[in-house]
């Protein structure tokens, strides 16, 4: 067996242009991978990593301001998936989840996205959906000098703003000393500065049912967002060629993503539930400005290589990562009235405020206090790696033995101090206005001047340390992992087979506070622990033909609780309390895969999977309030738990073809088509009174479909892409496990992009793209869709551009 069958993987490529060269790399390949690459990632109006994946089957993204940002495999939640860069584990920014926020990836600094869905024992296990590998620039990857230049426009429909990009990529291959060839260099910047905005309104779930099943509303806030996203992203990669049997890389990549965010909200809240139409009390409203800026940075180093003696081949690496996300200086200032207003609403999808002038009317508003916070997040992350791996042959057979291990640091570490600003001496909020919202929901009213409300600080009567929101979320902790593993590979006549065991020892340590409200003490909490887990694998693969392969896996992983879920933070307002839980145990997952691909001549492919996923203490949030027992006296305690078992089960079909047999000009039709059926049941725990109930839903995150249509053409210098990404409902909170009524749910979401592109020269590329051409809008649900739990549009964006690139 060749070594370089070590690296085969199944390569399903969203764009018919590379469709051809993927599909002869998936006929060899040992497991289950789906990848974008980079001519792919270009073709279509992507603006960061989670964009470009969602085009490939089993993949969808949860969106954040309309743009994609955390990625769901199989419908299942983004925290059951894992993200790597080059091969190395990324920290998360972010200081509640492990997974990573991709949005802070630039797409133009990809070479490729890879999502594995049946992982093997040489690979982390912390992933039960997917793990996502991206993979930066490489010289190699290229013949010879190569250069990519882009300069893009864009303009958003909703504010009229228009944004800029820039973007480069080049590498080239050098002689160096008594080589040729030997030493590659990769490098590439982005930059994009995007201006743009939404349009919301949230009741947050707050509804009083009626027996009959009707709903009266309680609460509605109207936001206005407005947004500027920064992205600049830098990577610089070398590969050097010692001699033929040795080879060394370093691989880096620099991302940066600066959010600015200015939120004007009004919130009603009604003395009693009313129904839509039905006039009532809105209890003394407030308006509120949020301003703040979040910055985060992931950068990944990691250098290795590879060695090779006679059937003997050594891979080693070293790598380090480094995650941060500051808030510096945020603002929040809220603007009460000091009596009621009259009002009502209309549409309970959308609910429309109508009420009395002066609930519009910044006189009737007062400068009531304002919050000041600045919060640091960092996660690093240092790993050491060695593989080792021998070909020989078994009764005639080509064989291979491999076999490692793997040694992973991590420290995370969050604070934030929050002081509080009251005792204006200007308090009405008629000086702190400038003009009204522009908002496409309704009526709105006066809009904050950030300016003014910063300017007004230095003059505060009272400023003190808000010593709840200061402590409760601080937290340390220590992750360690140690990992060694055993695999094997054989082909027998038309069979492949490889099996193999890893074990991942794991050593936690963590420290928050405890902290309570009505004495304002806070006492630390630590927490020590120690487990390790056995995951064993098998895949197997059988060619019937030249066309047709029978592809199936069964496979172990294990995905550990998020950092909000773990810290050991304790929150106590009288009877109500919020209590992190470090004792919770890991999700495990036993997977099988089974499938048939039949290629299609050129660039045409069929395929159908199955899969079944059974979880075991899989992890969810509830209330324990009134139970027997520690939470028996208080009226809320909310905790994450392990529930018993969960079972995931679903079919993924795809197919690619590129019509070249038609005749002239029907020959440049291009259809790609994919589309993820699942389902999922699984049993949760929660209070109803004193008793302890329990339920059947869907795990959190789950979608039932997720589906691509991409009708493209091609000919001469033309190419033209309409893409459609579908993705149905799903449960997002269970907020009472006693009552399905007050669960909260994420609607359906269809998204429709267009591009276009010509040839001018060889070199020269101009490009047209929309993105959310039919105006989709983010829709959460409460219980039944017709009740809002949050509603927000962003319009469409229009891109223009030109490429010059020798390739």
């Amino acid at each position: 067996m060749a070594s370089s069958d070590k690296t085969e993987q199944v390569l399903v490529v969203g764009q018919a242009s590379n469709i051809n060269r993927a599909l002869n790399r998936q006929r060899a390949a040992d497991n289950i991978i789906t990848v974008v690459n980079a001519d792919a990632i270009g073709q279509l109006p992507d603006a960061n990593a989670a964009e470009s994946l969602r085009r490939i089957p089993g993949v969808s993204v949860e969106l954040d301001q309309g743009e994609g940002r955390k990625v769901s495999v199989r419908g299942l939640s983004p925290d059951l998936n894992s993200v790597t860069i080059n091969g190395v584990t990324v920290p998360s920014p972010d200081k509640d989840d492990r997974s990573v926020n991709l949005d802070v990836v630039s797409s133009d600094l990809l070479e490729s996205l890879e999502v594995t869905k049946s992982v093997t024992p040489d690979m982390d296990a912390d992933s039960i959906g997917g793990s996502v590998n991206i993979k930066s620039l490489s010289a190699y990857d290229r013949d010879g000098f190569f250069y990519k230049l882009n300069a893009e426009g864009s303009k958003d429909d909703n504010t009229g703003d228009t944004s800029p990009k820039l973007a480069g990529t080049v590498s080239d291959v050098f002689s160096v000393g008594d080589g040729t060839d030997n030493l590659g260099v990769a490098a590439g910047v982005s930059w994009q500065k995007r201006k743009f905005g939404s349009d919301n309104v949230e009741t947050g779930g707050k509804w009083a049912f009626e027996d009959d099943g009707t709903a009266k509303l309680e609460e509605v806030e109207l936001r206005d967002y407005q947004i500027t996203r920064e992205r600049l992203g830098a990577t610089l990669n070398f590969d050097y060629k010692l001699n033929r049997d040795n080879e060394l890389y370093l691989r880096t990549l620099y991302s940066e993503f600066k959010d600015t965010e200015l939120r004007n909200s009004v919130t009603a809240e009604f003395d009693s539930p009313v129904a839509a139409g039905e006039s009532g009390e809105i209890k003394e409203p407030k308006r509120e400005l949020k301003d703040r800026k979040e910055i985060q940075k992931i950068v990944s180093t990691v250098f290795g290589g590879t060695s090779r003696n006679d059937a003997w081949t050594i891979d080693y690496s070293a790598s380090y990562s480094h995650a941060e996300e500051k808030k510096p200086n945020a603002v929040e200032s809220a603007f009460e009235s000091s009596s009621n207003v009259a009002g009502s609403f209309s549409d309970t999808k959308k609910p429309k405020i109508t009420a009395v002038d002066g609930f519009y009317q910044a006189s009737n508003y007062e400068f009531k206090e304002a919050e000041v916070s600045d919060s640091k997040t960092t996660d690093k992350l240092y790993n050491f790696k060695l593989d080792i791996s021998r070909d020989f042959d078994w009764n005639n057979n080509p064989a291979m033995v491999k076999f490692g291990g793997k040694i992973s640091r991590r420290d995370k570490e969050a604070h934030e101090d929050v002081w509080k600003y009251e005792d204006f001496p200007d308090t009405d909020m008629a000086n702190y206005v400038k003009g009204s919202v522009d908002y496409a929901l309704g009526r709105f009213g006066p809009e904050v001047n950030p300016s003014a409300v910063k300017a007004a600080l230095g003059s505060a009567g009272t400023k003190e340390k808000d010593l709840e929101k200061s402590i409760v979320n601080d937290y340390t902790l220590q992750e360690d992992i140690n990992a060694a593993y055993l695999m094997g590979k054989v082909d027998i006549e038309k069979w492949r087979f490889m099996t193999g065991v890893r074990y991942e020892g794991t050593d936690f340590k963590a420290s928050g506070y405890q902290f309570d409200k009505d004495s304002e003490v806070a006492t630390k909490r630590k927490v020590n622990k120690d487990y390790g887990h056995w995951l064993p694998a098998l895949h197997g693969r059988y060619r019937i033909d030249d066309n047709t392969l029978i592809r199936a896996a069964w496979t172990h992983s294990v995905v550990r609780p998020t950092f909000e879920q773990a810290r050991p933070g304790l929150l106590l307002d009288d009877d109500k309390a919020e209590i992190g839980n470090p004792n919770l145990k890991p999700v495990e997952s036993s997977n099988l895969d089974l499938g048939i691909e039949h290629y299609m001549g050129r660039a045409g492919v069929i395929s159908a999977f199955v899969f079944y996923k059974d979880l075991e203490n899989f992890i969810y949030n509830t209330d324990l309030a009134g139970t027997p027992g520690t939470f028996e006296n208080f009226s809320e305690a909310k905790i994450a738990q392990n529930g018993d078992s969960g079972h995931v089960y679903g079919m993924e079909l795809a197919y690619s073809k590129q019509f070249s047999e038609l005749p002239y000009p029907f020959n440049g039709l291009l259809v790609n088509a994919n589309a993820t059926f699942a389902d999922s049941e699984a049993e949760v725990k929660g209070a109803k009174g004193n008793t302890l109930v329990t339920r059947d839903v869907a795990l959190p995150g789950q979608s039932d479909v997720t589906a691509n249509l991409i009708l493209g053409y091609e000919l001469d210098r033309l190419s033209l892409r309409l893409s459609t990404h579908y993705k149905s409902s799903y449960l997002d909170e269970i907020t009472k496990v006693s009552d399905k009524r007050f669960d909260l749910y994420v609607d359906d979401y269809t998204q429709v992009d267009f591009s276009a592109s010509y040839q001018l020269t060889d070199e020269l590329n101009i490009f047209f793209q929309a993105v959310n051409l039919t105006d989709a809008a983010f829709y959460k649900y409460t219980g039944k869709e017709k009740y809002n739990a949050q509603y927000e549009e962003y319009g469409t964006a229009w891109k223009l551009g030109v490429t010059l690139s020798n390739f």
